[in-house]
Order: C-alpha cells, then sequence, then structure tokens
C-alpha cells in the first residue's frame, strides 16, 4: 500500500478534463439552488437531533460542503449534517457538550485524513452489505423514536442516554401529549407521503414545513400552545436574548473554549481525546462509508468516476476545519448528491452554490425560522428515517440471505439500537470478518489422491503418499488441510502435495511446512510439491523452505513428481545397502 498522498480537487480536474461549458454552468446553478433550499431545515433539523442549536447544522454546510467539494474526489457529492451521524453525535453532545462535539468532530477528520494519505479508499468496499444495512436500519429507528418527543409535543425529564431509557421516558410522558403538536406532525406526515406523488418536482419538505408553519401560526391565534423552534432555541447579543438563530455568520473559535454539557468551558486534556477517540473512529468510518456510497451512487447516475481517496481527504479537511466556526460533523448525503444530479448538476460548482443558498438564508432569513413548528421538523426527521431504515431491503434480506449474513443484520440493527453505533461498527465489522474466514476455510480441503486420478499414480512407487490441497493456505484453513500430511503409514518415504489450486498463503501456513519438513527429516521422508503457483513458491523460498537432495524438491507434473521419487528412493535404497 502507497504512503504518498493522494491528488486533491480530483473533482475539479475531472471537470476540466470533460469540459465545461455555459450550458453546463446553468445546470451547476439550478441545482445548487435546488439543494440549498432542501437543505436549510433539514441541516437544523439534524443539528437538534445531536443535541446542539440549529444554526451549528447550517454552519455545517457553510464551511464543510464548499472545503470538501474543492479538495474532494466526486465531482456530484453534496456534504453536510447527515442523520446516520445522529445516534453516534447525540450521546457524546450529552456527556461533553457542544465543545466535545465539535472536537471529536476534528479528530474524526484527522483520521479521514490518515485513511486518505494510505489510499484505504478501496477498501471501504469491503465492509459487506449486512453490516451497512444493519446499522442504517438501527439508525432509522432510533432517529424515528427519539422525533416522538416533538412530534407529540411530549414533555421527559430528558435524562435518559440509552434506547432503553429514553423509550420508557416517552411512554410515561404520552397522558402529556399535546392535541396541537400531534395535529402539526400528522398533518406534515401526510404532505410528506403524499406530495411527491403528486407533485414530484417540488420538494415534498418545503411544502410539509410551509403548510405546518402556516397551521401552528393559525392553531396559536386560536389558543392552542405550539412548540416553535423561537421558543425552543434562542442566542444573545449585548446580552439581550434572541428567539430563533442568529442572523449573521459564525466566528472562528476553538472548540475546548465551548462549553461542555455542563454549560462550563472544556478542558482539553489527553484523557479527553483518550476518551473521544473511539467515538472519533466510529464516526470517520461512518463518514468513509456514507461519502464513498453516495459517490458509487452518483457514478452509477452519470457514467462518472470518483476518486475514493481524494474523497476521503476533502471529507477530512471540511471536518477538521467546520468545527472551527462552529459546524458539526459532516459527509456525503446520498439524498441530496442524487437531487444534485436529477437537478442537472455538472461539477462540484453545485456544492459550492448550494452553501451559498444556506449563507442568503442566514443572513436574510433567519427570523422567519423562529416559527417553524418542532412538530414540522421532527415529521421532517421521521421520514428521513423511514427512508433510511430501507425497510423493504431489511425484510428481503431477511428472507434470501444466508443464516450467517442475518445473523450479522439483525447483531448490527440491535446493537445499534441498544447500545451505540460505536459498538455495532466494531462487533459487526468483526462478526462478519470471522464469518468471512470462516467460509473462506471452508473452501480449503486436503486429500489424499487415489490412483486411478492421474496416469502417473497408477506407476506411482508403493512407498510414495500423494495428496492435494485446494484452496487459499491462511490461519482460517492451513493447519486443518496441512494436517493431513502428518497422517501415513510408517512405511512411506516419499510424500507428494499437488498445489495447482493454492492461490496464496500466509506466515501460518509458512510456519506449519517448516513444521512438517522438521519432521519429515527426523523420519527420513522426502516431500515434493507439484505445481506451485509462482507466487507461492516465491514465498516458500523467502522463508527459507529451498529445494534441497531428497528431502524437498518443486517441480511442475505429477509425472515428474514420479521421476523424482522413484530417484529419491533408489538413491534412498543405495545408501542403506552401503551403510549394511
Amino acid at each position: 500500500m502507497s504512503f504518498s498522498a493522494p491528488p486533491l480537487f480530483a473533482a475539479w480536474r475531472q471537470t476540466w478534463r470533460a469540459g465545461y461549458t455555459l450550458e453546463r454552468l446553468r445546470g451547476d446553478l439550478v441545482a445548487g439552488l435546488t439543494v440549498g433550499i432542501i437543505a436549510i431545515p433539514l441541516a437544523m433539523a439534524l443539528a437538534i437531533a445531536v443535541g446542539v442549536p440549529p444554526q451549528h447544522g447550517l454552519y455545517t454546510v457553510l464551511v464543510a460542503a464548499p472545503l470538501i467539494a474543492l479538495t474532494g474526489g466526486s465531482r456530484f457529492n453534496v456534504s453536510g449534517p447527515t442523520a446516520a451521524f445522529v445516534v453516534i453525535l447525540l450521546p457524546i453532545t450529552q456527556q461533553y457538550g457542544l465543545g466535545g462535539l465539535l472536537l471529536c468532530t476534528m479528530l474524526a477528520g484527522l483520521i479521514l485524513i490518515a485513511l486518505g494519505l494510505i489510499r484505504a479508499g478501496r477498501l471501504i468496499q469491503y465492509i459487506p452489505y449486512p453490516v451497512i444495512l444493519g446499522f442504517t436500519a438501527g439508525i432509522g429507528v432510533v432517529i424515528a423514536t427519539l422525533q416522538l418527543k416533538d412530534l407529540l409535543g411530549l414533555t421527559t425529564a430528558g435524562q435518559a442516554k440509552h434506547y432503553i431509557e429514553q423509550l420508557g421516558e416517552l411512554i410515561v410522558a404520552l397522558p402529556g401529549a399535546r392535541l396541537g403538536d400531534g395535529v402539526i406532525g400528522a398533518v406534515c406526515l401526510a404532505v410528506l407521503i403524499a406530495w411527491p406523488r403528486w407533485v414530484p418536482r417540488v420538494p415534498g419538505h418545503l411544502v410539509a414545513l410551509l403548510v405546518g408553519t402556516l397551521l401552528g401560526l393559525a392553531m396559536e391565534r386560536g389558543g392552542w400552545p405550539i412548540a416553535t423552534l423561537g421558543e425552543r432555541f434562542s442566542y444573545v447579543v449585548d446580552g439581550v436574548a434572541h428567539p430563533g438563530i442568529p442572523p449573521f455568520l459564525p466566528s472562528f473559535d476553538w472548540p475546548w473554549n465551548l462549553p461542555d454539557s455542563q454549560g462550563h468551558p472544556l478542558i482539553l486534556s489527553y484523557d479527553l481525546i483518550r476518551q473521544l477517540l473511539a467515538p472519533a473512529f466510529a464516526i470517520a468510518m461512518l463518514g468513509a462509508i456514507e461519502s464513498l456510497l453516495c459517490a458509487v451512487v452518483a457514478d452509477g447516475m452519470t457514467g462518472s468516476k470518483h476518486d475514493p481517496n481524494a474523497e476521503l481527504m476533502g471529507q477530512g479537511l471540511g471536518n477538521l476545519v467546520a468545527p472551527l466556526f462552529g459546524g458539526i460533523t459532516a459527509t456525503a448525503a446520498i439524498a441530496r448528491s442524487a437531487t444534485n444530479v436529477r437537478s442537472g448538476a455538472f461539477s462540484p460548482l453545485a456544492a459550492i452554490i448550494h452553501s451559498l443558498v444556506v449563507l442568503v438564508a442566514i443572513v436574510l432569513l433567519a427570523p422567519l425560522f423562529s416559527y417553524l413548528p418542532m412538530a414540522a421538523l421532527a415529521a421532517l426527521l421521521v421520514m428521513v428515517a423511514w427512508n433510511m431504515s430501507e425497510a423493504g431491503h431489511v425484510l428481503h434480506t431477511l428472507r434470501i440471505a444466508p443464516r450467517s449474513d442475518v445473523l450479522v443484520l439483525l447483531t448490527c440493527l440491535g446493537l445499534t439500537v441498544l447500545f451505540d453505533m460505536v459498538l455495532a461498527v466494531a462487533v459487526g465489522l468483526l462478526l462478519a470478518a470471522g464469518l468471512f474466514i470462516k467460509r473462506m476455510s471452508e473452501l480449503t480441503d486436503s486429500a489424499e489422491l487415489p490412483r486411478h486420478f492421474h496416469q502417473a499414480l497408477l506407476d506411482m512407487p508403493e512407498h510414495v503418499r500423494c495428496y492435494a490441497i485446494r484452496g487459499p493456505l491462511f490461519f482460517g484453513a492451513a493447519e486443518k488441510a496441512l494436517d493431513v500430511l502428518r497422517r501415513f503409514d510408517p512405511g512411506v518415504r516419499v510424500v507428494v502435495v499437488e498445489m495447482s489450486a493454492v492461490p496464496m498463503l500466509d506466515m501460518t501456513a509458512l510456519a506449519a511446512f517448516e513444521n512438517i519438513l522438521k519432521d519429515y527429516r527426523k523420519h527420513g521422508i522426502g516431500l515434493i510439491l507439484v505445481a506451485t503457483a509462482p507466487r507461492v513458491r516465491l514465498k516458500l523460498r523467502r522463508a527459507g523452505i529451498h529445494r534441497e537432495q531428497r528431502q524437498l524438491a518443486y517441480v511442475q507434473t505429477l509425472e515428474q513428481a514420479r521421476v523424482k521419487s522413484e530417484k529419491w528412493l533408489t538413491a534412498g535404497s543405495a545408501a542403506h545397502s552401503r551403510l549394511a
């Protein structure tokens, strides 16, 4: 694996090679405006879902999205806050506050940059589908459950950190549900479900939020209490609190100057970084998976080809810089990127324009956001969670997949829901790797060759035994496959092993071969390896397993093995006669 830095700005180089015209610029403008309008409410809703004020979601789009588009490897990816991160980020916010969340995001950015530097982009494709499907479905379940509080206007203690406890709090709070919030949530959900079927060209969630806001204003005038964004969140200027989000751009600040979970400035220390490394690694892995899957989807829609290592570098830089301006974790989103492609995007300029739309919204429209009902934003996230869970794919996989894949899927789903994403990703990958090793080991077998297998075996001398090994010889299979070479009659003087179907071997197999040769030397037995692949033979020789007279030989055919074994037996008999 090469450790040279992958190329930055790969997506821009692809754009200029493809040729950029005025018509393509027009497509980027339309796509950027469309995706930008979609991103505004989503960014705020996702920021609220991870436990921070809504403006931090907008700051993420404002800073991370253009930086990733500039330096990344996909022409069509659009980055920003995504629902996939909610399950990881919410516990971090609860335990370490806003400062801890932003510091953890920076650490994840450094990990992503490291993955890009070691060119690990292609390794992400080896993560099994059941693992991805399991934890995305689990994330969908958790997000949908967490939105019930705002969707129904519930009042909870908000102290629970685990899913079962959170579910218990919601159930206890159900009698206190407010009818006004519930009606707005139900209406918005109905619009989100039905609108795309009627008018697919107009984003359904914008219509849902508009309907929800107008309905909320009407209900408040009628005396129905409605929870709004302006009531829930505020900002302070010159000691005066204002409702909603600030109508100005974020300022630079180090994460450790921001508050922890108790409202005190975060104290930067080695112990804090050590505690944040595990969630940072989970964030980086999930961000890499999400971004590269998104790039693959975009490639399939456009016929383009992304640079995975440059994309990891871009995502890393975006997540390293955005927290310095209040931005939370960002990654490419499949829904926004697919909309970007369908709206006519041609280059990363569309993603940059989408961030400029958010900039205009912050400066000009911030006061209007205060009127957004929390139930409407919750309905939007419930719909995102449903789409993310891919319930149809989960049920289809449960019906047709092998039992081991079903086990991996259900394990990842269960751990994501009941514990957290860090554990789910780690256990899911370990379980999938273990099952893969088991399956690969089952492909490796060894057996004695019957005499009728080949003409050369019919003429093979009496004191020769012939075996065949098929499949990769690695730590999961080597000992089992090579153990057969130790079981034979006392009168055997030569062992022939046919290895044409052995594509590779690892250090475990090399060590096993060395032990077998030691045993053979003690008992005066020779070993002939037949039809070994060049790379296998090279590894054996590098390990010191060289040709040795009457001890080890490499030949290409079983006929050559027969001739070689006859010579060794004849030479052995002659030496025995001289000694006698």
